[in-house]
């Protein structure tokens, strides 16, 4: 599992350690790591042209040091300073070492093989200021390796928002634990290859965002074992498609029935076009409520005005709502359900049921997801170049395997059966939108291979994603 604190927290945690530590030292034992890392992707420092962006904060006191350790084994190392003073000991350090200040900050970076981004920490707000961003953009242009300390300066630690200029690092070497912002977009993008250097924190239990690892994931998918049988797997019932999208029936049963459970019936107008295309599905033409019984429903891929939203609500049994199913869904109606419910908005949708604009929920989607699962009491699945997913309490979790090839029609359709699925072989609500996001991820990576996908592509190749998680 890949943990991530608020800087709130992560503060707290120096703050407790420092007490405990020789005055700098804690500082000191981040830069050696940050050295390190440098150092690695450089093949070895010796020989080698380092520029440091310095701010006035602690980030440029980890930099500064950073960059007398890389000078002290060769590297010639020169500092831009670009706050209104510069860490006094970290700069003596540095010129111990042999490291100068750039007298030419422009063409120190374009000459540079390696740039250290320690201009604003994790406390920094809002996009670069000018003077900054002048550098930044040449580092950019350089062709050198840009390096960000801790985070990428400009983007948010905290919510992964991006107000503003950023950094745009080739790599994100952060201390004692991720940052949220490190792992949700549009932040994310800024980070690069992230490196966590462990400084000895005493970290809360429970953290504010996670991220499932194959091995997590694993421990989580159902396992028939010798007495199961179709119905002890659980039947998870689909309510989709319509006669304008038959074909959104046909992918939310595809996804389903590689989700886990024993069976799936579907209901709705699609019967012939599912049964041609699965021929074990068991298909009733409705009501739901007269289908047969069910351990999940899931309710929405190309619905369009069909009927059943009513009769899968009053149900007792967990119940997945996305795509049409989410038009006009009351708060009151989905917190009053006896049984967990499961929302799968895509961003414009997460936006009209929060009553404001996508681009809004786009560039601070943990705060959309946190909102919408506190409003309708339910579990969150926020589809996106980050899928997010989050209960009204507990931390947010993050899904790692998405890819920008899964940006096609009907994969969201592909998803929801499948997380509907896990959810009727047994899984709470967080942990079937969670296993369910990240098999839909493997299987687009490992049906893509770098080539356009279409949504049934994934679908197939879920029986892969359970055996490369599963080993």
């Amino acid at each position: 599992m890949r943990t991530a604190y608020r800087v709130e927290t992560v503060r707290a945690a120096e703050a407790e350690l420092m007490a405990k530590l020789p005055d700098g030292a804690l500082m000191r034992r981040a830069a050696a790591g940050l050295a390190a890392a440098c150092a690695g992707m450089l093949g070895g420092a010796y020989g080698a042209r380092v520029v440091l962006l310095v701010g006035s904060g602690d980030n440029g006191g980890d930099a500064l040091y950073a960059g007398a350790r890389l000078a002290r084994r060769g590297a010639g190392v020169s500092a831009v300073l670009l706050g209104s003073r510069a860490h006094e000991a970290g700069l003596a350090a540095l010129r111990g070492a042999g490291g100068r200040v750039a007298d030419d900050p422009v063409g120190a970076v374009e000459r540079a093989d390696l740039v250290v981004d320690g201009i604003t920490g994790i406390g920094g707000r809002g996009g670069l200021r000018p003077d900054a961003a002048e550098v930044v953009r040449a580092a950019r242009g350089s062709g050198a390796v840009l390096v960000a300390v801790d985070l990428p300066s400009g983007v948010d630690a905290d919510t992964g928002e991006v107000a503003g200029e950023a950094v745009r690092a080739d790599a994100t070497v952060t201390f004692g634990a991720y940052k949220p912002g490190l792992l949700i977009d549009p932040a994310r993008e800024h980070a690069g290859a992230l490196r966590l250097v462990d400084i000895g924190l005493a970290l809360p239990p429970v953290p504010d965002v996670e991220a499932l690892q194959h091995e997590d994931v694993a421990r989580l998918l159902p396992v028939p074992v010798g007495e199961s049988d179709k119905y002890r797997r659980g039947v998870v019932g689909v309510v989709a498609g319509s006669a304008r999208y038959p074909g959104a029936a046909v992918l939310a049963v595809s996804g389903a029935l590689r989700g886990g459970a024993g069976a799936v019936r579907y209901v709705g107008p699609a019967g012939d076009a599912v049964l041609a295309r699965h021929p074990e599905t068991l298909v009733h033409a409705g009501p739901p409520a007269k289908a047969g019984r069910v351990q999940a429903w899931v309710i929405g891929p190309g619905l369009g005005d069909t009927p059943g939203a009513d009769d899968v609500l009053e149900s007792d049994v967990p119940v997945l709502v996305d795509a049409d199913g989410l038009r006009n869904l009351d708060p009151s109606a989905v917190r009053s359900r006896p049984a967990p419910t499961v929302l799968t908005p895509h961003a414009g949708e997460a936006a009209a049921l929060l009553g404001t604009a996508r681009e809004d929920v786009e560039s601070r989607r943990l705060e959309a997801v946190r909102e919408l699962a506190g409003r309708y009491g339910a579990t969150v699945l926020l589809k996106g170049s980050t899928t997010l997913v989050a209960s009204a309490d507990g931390p947010v979790r993050v899904n790692p395997t998405g890819t920008p090839w899964l940006a096609t029609a009907g994969s969201g359709d592909v998803l929801s059966g499948l997380a509907g699925s896990l959810l009727a072989a047994g899984l709470a609500p967080r942990d079937a939108a969670s296993a369910g996001a990240y098999l839909h991820g493997l299987a687009a990576r490992r049906a893509s291979r770098g080539a356009p996908v279409a949504a049934y592509d994934v679908a197939e190749a879920l029986p892969a994603a359970w055996r490369d998680v599963r080993g």
